[in-house]
């Protein structure tokens, strides 16, 4: 379990691919101070385990699910990632629970200056948006931020110069890709209380036979 809260931006040092999945080699500090093989590390908000480590990099398996799932396909050698290790026990709550199984990818549409603060743009599908309110949380990228307003297919969040300074937003602009994952509450009470979204019986075949 995570909680959001970046602890520091790591690099990309290679990347080996398969056919459907690839070997990350993760460059990083903070994060290895206590690190063990087999750890669980968020990486762009994706749990991912320590295979093999040193004091100045990590290295981790992705298979093919996540890489459908996220935005993980697209990293290059040198791009900066997001980087948090799971919440210890006696640790701070100090973002919400973030599982580190992303639930889809979005994209920026837009970045906007709002004195201090900035505000991101993001463009989801209807699969993610039913599951996103106006001042509920959500994980982009792994950051644990708060959703400031929804509207058609997108929603935004405004992000303080701390945040934005200290993780992958900094180099993030309108066209780029970003892991969502929403909180994890809502899709359990549907889930109990079995109200999954219902499929319309509204078709082309449908509106053409009153004359549509």
């Amino acid at each position: 379990m995570f909680t959001g809260i970046i602890e520091e931006m790591g690099t990309v040092k290679s990347i080996r691919r398969g056919a459907a999945s690839s070997i990350l080699t993760l460059g990083a500090t903070t994060v290895l101070e206590d690190a063990r093989e087999g750890d669980s590390i968020a990486v762009n908000g994706v749990c991912l385990t320590i295979t093999d480590f040193s004091d100045s990099y990590f290295t981790v398996d992705v298979m093919h699910e996540t890489l459908k799932r996220s935005s993980l396909s697209s990293l290059h050698p040198g791009d900066a990632v997001n980087l948090e290790r799971a919440m210890p026990a006696t640790g701070r709550f100090g973002g919400h629970i973030v599982a580190g199984h992303i639930d889809g990818t979005g994209k920026i549409t837009a970045v906007k200056k709002d004195d201090n603060a900035i505000w991101y743009t993001i463009q989801a599908s209807n699969d993610l948006l039913r599951y996103i309110v106006e001042k509920g949380s959500i994980a982009v990228d792994g950051i644990s931020l708060t959703v400031a307003g929804i509207t058609g297919k997108q929603f935004s969040v405004s992000v303080i110069p701390h945040t934005v300074k200290n993780t992958t937003l900094s180099q993030k602009g309108a066209g780029d890709c970003v892991n969502l994952e929403n909180d994890c509450i809502g899709k359990y009470v549907e889930k109990l209380l079995g109200t999954a979204p219902q499929q319309s019986g509204i078709t082309k075949d449908f509106i053409m036979k009153f004359g549509y």
